[in-house]
């Protein structure tokens, strides 16, 4: 993620202020131009929206996304797009109920790592087709509130894809209820932008190497055949655990279970890297611990055009042990507690080249980009 700058004052901004704290201004992100900008009021237009004009450019006119109204949301969009929500906000059918303060607050976190899912596919410029391009297929969320039957029992919510519906139980926006879940399921690592990352790569499976006979059969050789019983597997894994030699091939436990969640750990792995990486080298990072060449390194290159996956490691690899040991220091679990092997190597180079000569984002027939209606259904 870059730090951004306040286009009136020149102050340091980051990608989730709303306000800058030098001048006051109002801040908004433009995904069409992967910007933050200072915003100048310019009154209400005929469907309610309150519209503002970038300082410095009172040619654009923009308004928030309605997610905004609930502190959601800070994207823009242009008034000549006519349509309510932002860009990311757009694909959402079923979302948290805003009525309440546990909704309200499990939405503003999902939303924030939505947004730094959408900030990726963007920098990449992935194809994002929407249900209103593919309705069987197309791109869709449903954040999902737990059930509780007649005993009083919550069932939880299920987090998944399945044919580009990607389905996030709601209640993991909840620090205690998330970490209770990862103690349960011995997971080093359980983020709300982690499950976004990982379920997206499921659909990317299905959109960029499912039909793509090349790409397909680079890829059962790296990962295997997609094509295996999916719970046979599964209860193999549960009964039996990870293979005892798990890490010389996988990047997690759960990545040796199955091809198909090995190619969405790879795939949420390497959008860890490549937008930490870009983090670093938008703060300057770098590592050069004295006596200790082999641990040097410095990001000086965009991390989203890499030419190939071994750049990002070479960077990554001092990068997260600092990260890890200033963890440590704070009395804190590590940032990254996964092992780079080889053959994990190969399988990030095979995403980056998928990634690589994937074709560009393609907008709907009307310029749009997926759903246009929210349905406020889970808490």
């Amino acid at each position: 993620m870059k730090l951004f700058s306040c286009t009136n004052c020149n102050n340091p901004v980051h990608f989730d202020n709303t306000v800058c704290v030098s001048c006051n201004s109002r801040l908004g992100f433009l995904a069409q131009s992967m910007k933050m900008y200072a915003l100048a009021p310019a009154g209400v237009d005929d469907a309610g929206h309150e519209q503002w004009t970038i300082i410095g450019d009172n040619q654009t006119a923009v308004h928030f996304c309605e997610n905004a109204a609930h502190d959601i949301c800070n994207w823009l969009v242009p008034v000549s797009e006519n349509q309510p929500f932002c860009i990311a906000c757009r694909y959402n059918r079923i979302v948290p109920v805003t009525d309440n303060p546990e909704g309200l607050s499990n939405w503003q976190r999902i939303s924030q790592a939505q947004r730094h899912l959408f900030y990726s596919l963007l920098r990449f410029n992935l194809p994002r087709p929407g249900r209103d391009v593919d309705p069987e297929g197309g791109l869709v969320f449903d954040f999902l509130a737990d059930e509780v039957d007649a005993n009083g029992n919550v069932i939880p919510a299920m987090t998944g894809h399945e044919d580009g519906l990607i389905s996030l139980r709601a209640a993991e926006a909840n620090d205690a209820t998330r970490e209770s879940v990862r103690l349960k399921m011995g997971e080093p690592y359980r983020t709300l932008l982690g499950h976004f990352r990982h379920e997206i790569g499921h659909w990317y499976f299905a959109v960029l190497v499912a039909d793509n006979p090349e790409m397909l059969e680079k890829a059962r050789a790296l990962f295997g055949d997609e094509r295996e019983d999916y719970a046979a597997a599964l209860q193999r894994n549960y009964e039996q655990g990870p293979p005892a030699d798990w890490q010389n091939r996988f990047i997690s436990t759960y990545a040796s279970c199955h091809p198909a969640e090995d190619f969405a750990e790879c795939w949420a792995h390497f959008f860890h890297i490549v937008d930490t990486l870009e983090t670093a080298r938008s703060f300057g990072l770098s590592t050069d611990p004295r006596r200790h060449e082999d641990m040097a390194a410095e990001v000086d290159f965009d991390p989203y055009r890499a030419a190939n996956a071994q750049l990002l490691v070479d960077a990554w690899v001092p990068l997260s042990v600092a990260m890890n040991s200033i963890q440590r220091s704070m009395g804190q679990a590590d940032s990254y507690p996964f092992i780079l092997s080889q053959p994990v190597i190969d399988k990030l180079d095979f995403i980056n080249e998928l990634i690589r000569t994937a074709p560009h984002a393609a907008m709907s027939p009307d310029g749009q980009a997926a759903v246009p209606t929210q349905t406020p259904a889970a808490a």
